[in-house]
């Protein structure tokens, strides 16, 4: 009997966490059983919060700056917000607790675990990717998150009228995520087909693009709705 080949999941991150502070290691000490989630099991959001709220995803949230201050601003919005590097996920918590914020809940995973195996279908209003690792070496495209597949899975999760917003400054990855999106019968674009839209109220800016502007680099904000299932009424 021939045994089958194993098939190594690509994956769109890689572990460069960098040093981690004392104070970001006590925060997930001491912090993560409040603010944190377990990943593996299936999510029930309702129970999780304690209320039944519109629900905003982050991917990847880097130092969770943004994501805190989103989560200040809206505090009848819950986020969950997933990322696998330490140093940022402990600087996030301190940062929660800093605000006194209790709609935030972390996640230390694999997104794409998350979104396949922990979260329901039609369970979140808004999934947020910012700036994710563009890997911009031609060998290395094939380890970019935003990916036909990706793209299904997460049209799975949002709700019909729920939205996709997603950002970059490498206008190269830009214009291949509008392409991917444009062919997706899951969504529409938002600014009209082959457009991107103007940075949302919502979306703050970071310290990294505000050099990067003054640098004179470019951002790129892609704003999509999930479409009504065409069978139905």
């Amino acid at each position: 009997m021939t045994e089958k080949p194993h098939h190594r999941r690509i994956r769109s991150f890689v572990r460069r966490e960098g040093r981690i502070t004392r104070a970001q290691q006590r925060a997930l000490d001491k912090l993560w059983s409040r603010y944190g989630l377990e990943a593996g099991q299936q999510l029930d959001l309702d129970r999780i919060f304690g209320r039944t709220a519109t629900r905003t995803l982050e991917i990847g949230f880097g130092n969770g700056a943004s994501l805190a201050a989103m989560a200040e601003q809206d505090p009848d919005t819950d986020f969950i917000g997933i990322e696998v590097h330490r140093p940022g996920v402990g600087h996030l918590l301190l940062e929660l607790e800093r605000r006194g914020l209790d709609n935030v809940r972390v996640i230390r995973a694999d997104a794409v675990q998350v979104l396949g195996h922990d979260l329901a279908d039609d369970s979140l209003d808004r999934v947020l990717l910012f700036f994710p690792d563009p890997w911009p070496k031609k060998r290395h495209h094939k380890r970019r998150i935003v990916r036909p597949g990706f793209i299904e899975l997460l049209a799975r999760k949002l709700k019909t009228g729920g939205i996709l917003h997603m950002a970059t400054d490498w206008e190269h990855y830009a214009g291949h995520m509008l392409m991917l999106l444009g062919e997706s019968d899951a969504f529409r674009n938002c600014a009209g087909a082959g457009n991107y839209s103007p940075r949302p109220a919502y979306r703050p800016v970071t310290r990294f693009e505000q050099r990067g502007q003054r640098l004179g680099h470019g951002v790129w904000d892609l704003v999509f709705k999930k479409a009504a299932p065409r069978n139905s009424a």
